[in-house]
């Protein structure tokens, strides 16, 4: 027997599925909470290549919902971290790190061999860059986010469903993270394994398909919700996201971030303003291109709306992490 045996006894699977999965390649934008067990079930069913894209280093306040790394692996690079330990855990499956954080500049060039794209990040600006370029470049998209006790998996684009942005049109006025206001590790484990089966599902071409639908979870109340939105129309007043490369010197350019979060601006020529003094800057801002920077992308995206609603038409936005 090999190792796939317990999986490839299932009808929906067999040597043919078994065949399907060898042959796949996908890559993880994230290689936390939702990106371990992403990781760990795809790699232990199979996947042929799987690619690992994160920029962050293994702390120990990690350790609790990130069960793949021992605490020898704190102070490295969770990509190779994870690269290491998958290859242990299944030297069949060809596995790639990229040390890298990812943004509008370098999605195509990270995800342009993936049969699907998995977003394990839990960040906005990475979700909506790689729901747009998968929009593009029709490859299917699975995304999750969780906190506390909560959150929700999703599958997206692949030339049959809408992107994340017709469930999503709008990001909220602020949001909690991670740090400030916790996360299970279950819960989080849970939504990662929903991710890895719609991803499965996705690869073996079962139906009904993953795309198009979206669960969600409630672990302190043990509830679950699920619906579908392929016929969601895609928003075509949203924001997209830039990288810093891309500035022009015709930009009229913001940094949402004071002195004390960002002492060095985003550029020499940058205005330092904040989310409720932004329509000052209205004026100046019609005529030209208008890029918003902040950390996550929140509140870059809140002041966008704001300099809409002054008349601004042509607005990007930067999240510099």
């Amino acid at each position: 027997m090999n190792r796939y045996a317990r999986q490839m006894v299932l009808p929906e699977i067999g040597a043919a599925g078994q065949a399907l999965l060898s042959r796949a390649q996908v890559v993880v934008v994230g290689a936390g909470g939702l990106g371990c067990p992403v990781l760990s079930y795809l790699a232990g069913a199979g996947v042929g290549c799987i690619t690992i894209v994160d920029a962050d280093v293994v702390e120990e306040s990690n350790l609790h919902r990130q069960p793949i790394y021992p605490m020898s692996d704190i102070g490295l690079p969770k990509a190779e971290a994870a690269r290491r330990a998958l290859t242990a855990y299944n030297p069949e499956v060809e596995i790639l790190a990229d040390v890298c954080r990812l943004e509008p500049a370098n999605t195509a060039a990270l995800c342009k061999d993936a049969d699907i794209v998995i977003d394990a990040a839990d960040s906005f600006a990475v979700t909506y860059t790689l729901s747009d370029h998968c929009l593009t470049s029709g490859q299917a998209f699975v995304s999750a986010s969780g906190l506390g006790f909560t959150g929700y998996a999703g599958g997206f684009c692949g030339g049959r469903a809408p992107s994340i942005r017709a469930v999503f049109p709008d990001l909220p006025y602020s949001a909690s993270n991670c740090a400030t206001a916790g996360v299970s590790g279950p819960a989080v484990g849970v939504l990662g394994s929903l991710q890895a089966q719609m991803v499965l599902s996705c690869l073996l071409g079962l139906e009904p398909s993953p795309l198009g639908r979206m669960i969600s979870l409630d672990l302190r109340q043990f509830t679950t919700s699920s619906f579908s939105f392929v016929d969601a129309p895609e928003p075509d007043d949203g924001f997209g996201f830039v990288s810093v490369a891309d500035i022009a010197d015709s930009d009229f350019v913001i940094d949402l971030r004071d002195v004390e979060e960002a002492p060095a601006i985003v550029t020499t020529a940058a205005h330092r303003s904040t989310v409720d003094d932004v329509e000052a800057l209205a004026g100046n801002a019609r005529d030209h291109r208008t890029i918003l920077c902040c950390r996550s992308g929140l509140r870059a995206w809140n002041a966008g709306l704001r300099l809409r609603q002054a008349g601004c038409t042509d607005i990007s936005l930067i999240a510099l992490g």
